[in-house]
This record gives C-alpha cells, sequence and structure tokens, in this order.
C-alpha cells in the first residue's frame, strides 16, 4: 500500500517482521523445488526425529488455543488457523518432546550430516550477535535473539498465534534449553522462561557441568618470565597464581593482563578477554645453552632482555 512507511530509518534499529520471514521461506520454496513444509519435513523434522511436528496441518491432538482472560472469566476458543503464505513466520506446530530435540541441535558440534542440521561453522554465525541494541544487552542472531542475563549469553526466539504464545530460551555454555508452550494469548512465556532459566536451569546447568581440561602449572615454566623485546615494542612475562601471563611495561593496569594458557608439549596460547593483535596464537620459548634466549608468537619472536 502507498501509504505505508517504514517504522524507522534504515540501520536504525532492528525490527522483527513476519513479512520479511515470509519471504525468507518464499527464497528456500524457489531455490529447493519444495514447499515449505515438504522442505521442514525433509531437513528438519525427519533427520532429528520430529515426529509430532507439522507445518499449517490441524492435528487432533493439539490443545485448544484460547484468547485472552475477559472481565468476566470467560475466553474465546480459537479455531485453527492456516497460515498459508505465512507459513515460514508461523503456524508450526509441535510439542516439548520435540523443540527439545530441536534445541539439542544447537549443541551439536561437527561437519553437517546425520542428525546434525548445520556445520559448526553455520551454527555460529546463526548464534552470533548480528544487530546489537543500543543497551547492549541484547540484540539478534539469524533467526534467534541474542541476549546477556547475568553474564551468560541466551538465544532464543517467542512465538505468537491466535490462541497460543511459546518461549524458547537456550543457554549455549551450559547446553541447557528451556520450552514453554501455552494456550492462551495472555500468558507470559518469556517471563516464565526466564524464572526457569535461572532456578531449574541454573541447577541442571551446574548438576551436568564438566570441567575443562587443565594443564597443571609446572613450577618449571617461571623460568620464562622476564623481559622480551622486539622491533615492535617490549612484552614482559610474568607469574601470577601460577600461571604466566604477559604485559606491557607500561601498561596502566594489571587488572586484565593477556594469559598464556599451557596446551602441553611446551607451548602456550595467548588468551585474552577480547580478540584481536596475537590473541589465539600458539607461544614457545626457545632456550639455548640452559638459557631462555626467544618467546615465538605465531610468526613473530621477541628475544629475551637479559636483566643486571
Amino acid at each position: 500500500m502507498s501509504d505505508r512507511q517504514a517504522p524507522f530509518s534504515p540501520e536504525v534499529r532492528w525490527k522483527y517482521s513476519n513479512l520479511a520471514y515470509t519471504i525468507a521461506g518464499m527464497v528456500v520454496a524457489e531455490v529447493s523445488g519444495m514447499s515449505w513444509a515438504e522442505y521442514l519435513q525433509q531437513n528438519i523434522f525427519d533427520p532429528l526425529g520430529m515426529s509430532s511436528s507439522s507445518v499449517d496441518r490441524e492435528d487432533p491432538k493439539m490443545a485448544t488455543g484460547y484468547g485472552r482472560r475477559m472481565p468476566d472469566g470467560t475466553r474465546d476458543v480459537m479455531p485453527f488457523v492456516d497460515a498459508r503464505g505465512m507459513a515460514s513466520a508461523t503456524g508450526l506446530t509441535s510439542t516439548v518432546e520435540d523443540m527439545a530435540r530441536f534445541v539439542s541441535a544447537q549443541f551439536r558440534q561437527g561437519r553437517r550430516g546425520g542428525d546434525r542440521l548445520l556445520s559448526t561453522g553455520s551454527l555460529r554465525e546463526m548464534h552470533r550477535v548480528r544487530m546489537l541494541e543500543s543497551t547492549w544487552t541484547s540484540g539478534q542472531g539469524i533467526g534467534f535473539s541474542v541476549r546477556r542475563v547475568d553474564g551468560k549469553l541466551i538465544i532464543g526466539h517467542g512465538g505468537g498465534y491466535p490462541g497460543y504464545t511459546t518461549n524458547t530460551s537456550i543457554q549455549l555454555d551450559s547446553k541447557v534449553g528451556v520450552i514453554v508452550l501455552t494456550n492462551t494469548n495472555d500468558s507470559n512465556p518469556s517471563q516464565i522462561a526466564g524464572q526457569l532459566m535461572s532456578t531449574v536451569g541454573e541447577a541442571v546447568a551446574s548438576a551436568t557441568a564438566v570441567e575443562p581440561e587443565v594443564v597443571a602449572w609446572d613450577p618449571a615454566w617461571a623460568r620464562f618470565a622476564g623481559a622480551y623485546r622486539s622491533r615492535g615494542g617490549e612484552t614482559r612475562v610474568l607469574v601470577m597464581n601460577e600461571r604466566l601471563v604477559t604485559m606491557s611495561p607500561w601498561a596502566s593496569s594489571i587488572g586484565n593482563p593477556t594469559r598464556l594458557e599451557p596446551i602441553g608439549d611446551g607451548l602456550f596460547r595467548m588468551m585474552a578477554p577480547t580478540g584481536g593483535g596475537p590473541v589465539g596464537e600458539v607461544v614457545r620459548f626457545v632456550e639455548e645453552n640452559g638459557e631462555v634466549v626467544r618467546m615465538i608468537t605465531g610468526d613473530s619472536f621477541a628475544d629475551r632482555v637479559r636483566e643486571n
């Protein structure tokens, strides 16, 4: 319609659009040569064993959908509505068990195949923040909302349709998911999911947590501490709390030094809270005649400075 206008100017902020999801589904159908329902059946439902899920199909086992509670306490029964061309934006019927299979697929790493819907790289692209709200606490990935709650990253998606509201929240690091399916239009599934994640989810995460394998501190590594000089500047390796760290001699703070995490065979990996520079590179030390003479980081090196 010629009188319709965009709610915001381009690149001002992200806004959910059923129409955009509808167009995305049409692109999938055009490229694959299948209907949206057929594509999901072949590429998601069947591989994951989601036998109780369907698109735009009235199921006799479906919970009755109700409208909001009216002032007199009554609720309207909402009839089944076929989403038709907007099926990729809404209209998917499922169960908690089937959605749990879908959530579990978000944790699987490796190459695509079998019950792995996407490669590790594609999963990370889908979960990565693409748009960040100005509050820096929430944003949007590909098909998933992304938000930070108490320092933890949670991805998910909420849904609403006549008679139904839902929310699926996933904490990737602890591999915990919460699925809330309701058959009313005045429930608050996102709030329920948040409460479950902070209570039951935390308990499950603690009970199933696997401690990462850590290479024990070797006191002999203290010999690597010292000053190192290259054409690019100077770096000092220090021992802090039985851990090797690196700092610039002119650093204004020692609060967040770069760590040298041992990875075995006398090698270390440079790690820091954020990426950039040599972060992630393998570090090794060169010794001659029983003395450390050089630190090699990736393809760069710095020579040990002898201090009197």
